[in-house]
């Protein structure tokens, strides 16, 4: 093989396999993604569960399952970063958890939501949630996170 085919089968190659890379990469962010990615995202998060006892691991990893990428939102006039994980995909109505962190990646809240397994689908879960606040979030912040909540049509 001569070398100017070398050099252009080599050159498609490469092109190829960085169209992979960013179709892979879509700019989608998932919470469950987002630790590993971003040392600030990770302190910041570090920083929010101190003094938290007893949080699963999959609370302090945020290593759960992500149903949706994360996206913007506004409270009292500043960006948030937010999204949701539950624990697995089977144990979605009974654990999950809605992160926020704002933009400048300084503060990290959650809202950790635990409702009774084996409660019957006749029941509203929201009537039987548990509430656990990561963070200390003011009473806006507590909002906007219920909010999103709010947003899973298999929450009612």
């Amino acid at each position: 093989m001569n070398t100017l085919l070398r050099n252009v089968l080599a050159a498609a190659v490469m092109l190829g396999s960085s169209s992979a890379v960013l179709a892979a990469n879509d700019g989608q962010v998932y919470l469950n993604t987002l630790l590993g990615t971003d040392a600030e995202y990770r302190e910041t998060w570090q920083d929010a569960i101190k003094g938290q006892e007893r949080l699963p691991d999959w609370v302090i990893n945020l290593s759960g399952r992500a149903q949706q990428q994360m996206s913007a939102a506004t409270e009292d006039g500043d960006k948030y970063l937010v999204g949701a994980l539950c624990e697995t995909e089977t144990t979605c109505t009974y654990k999950r958890l809605v992160v926020a962190f704002s933009w400048d990646k300084e503060d990290a809240y959650g809202m950790l939501v635990e409702v009774p397994e084996g409660l019957p689908k006749d029941k509203s879960p929201t009537r039987h949630a548990q509430y656990r606040w990561i963070g200390d979030p003011d009473d806006g912040m507590k909002a906007l996170l219920q909010e999103q909540l709010k947003r899973d049509p298999n929450w009612y």
